[in-house]
């Protein structure tokens, strides 16, 4: 028997996505950098509904205490968006998310779905606190962003479900976010390590330290010890050094793979997060 062709469908509204994710087979379809390369391996689908025309679920606004990051927002538009000093490390993950023309189609509610622990948008946004808010035909719900992605490419969506937005709380005064990944090359590359934090200095002091890991775990992670080992450390790099080298790493478990070693990117944790601590990320 032949293989049914997919069907392809583009709506501009949100209930009607709503309404077509709901049949059997549906798969949202956004910026495509990772759904098209999937599809070489996954069976074919009977509907493919493509939410890029959908405005309800693009750009970047402010309401009150949280900042609102559209699905369908792009990393270009990330990038280049006009966010306060702890959103550095997000738009320098932006632009690292593979090539200009990667960046110009992949999006942020996609890089969540892969749910790739390389997946670069991830450990800034798990600094920030993200929630990841689920629409569905039946209501609402917002989950954690650390309780959204549950494994190596699994997440809590359920059938039916769509990624309309990412929420961020307006982060503390002072705050400062950066981002730092390593990999065999600067660009177009799958990390070998990547590490964000948001920090707030006062008075010389770092007095509020968010550290989160990618790629050294089958899903990216804060790493509470550390934050602990930060919190109330001089802002200088001997003294944030010191409190680094004796900072636990339980909650990592980095594996060897053709990118490099479990040892190496063990060891390698503690500097770079040493260098986002003190890195110009702006």
């Amino acid at each position: 028997m032949a293989l049914r062709e997919p069907v392809y469908l583009r709506p501009s509204a949100l209930d009607e996505v709503l309404e077509l994710l709901g049949r059997p087979g549906a798969v949202v379809l956004s910026g495509g950098t990772d759904f098209f390369p999937e599809r070489l391996y996954l069976p074919r689908t009977e509907t493919v509904v493509d939410i890029s025309d959908v405005a309800a679920l693009r750009g970047i606004t402010r309401n009150n205490d949280t900042w609102r990051f559209g699905a369908a927002t792009t990393w270009r538009e990330v990038r280049e968006a006009d966010l306060p000093p702890a959103f550095d490390g997000l738009r320098r993950a932006a632009s690292q998310v593979g090539g200009v023309q990667m960046q110009n189609a992949g999006t942020v509610g996609g890089n969540l779905c892969t749910a790739s622990p390389a997946g670069d948008g991830i450990p800034p946004l798990l600094t920030l606190g993200a929630l990841v808010e689920l629409r569905s035909s039946e209501g609402t719900r917002v989950l954690a962003l650390e309780e959204f992605i549950t494994g190596y490419r699994h997440t809590a969506l359920r059938r039916g479900e769509l990624v309309a937005s990412v929420l961020v709380p307006n982060p503390p005064d002072g705050a400062r976010g950066a981002f730092v990944k390593i990999g065999v090359r600067a660009h177009l590359v799958i990390s070998i390590v990547m590490v964000a934090v948001v920090t707030v200095v006062d008075a010389g002091v770092i007095t509020d330290a968010r550290v989160a890991v990618g790629a050294c775990s089958p899903v990216a992670q804060r790493l509470g010890r550390v934050e602990e080992a930060l919190t109330g450390c001089p802002h200088r790099r001997e003294a944030v050094d010191a409190a680094l080298a004796t900072a636990p790493l339980s909650e990592l478990s980095p594996i060897d793979d053709v990118r490099s070693s479990a040892g190496y990117r063990t060891r390698v944790v503690r500097q770079l997060v040493s260098d986002a601590v003190f890195v110009d990320a702006t």
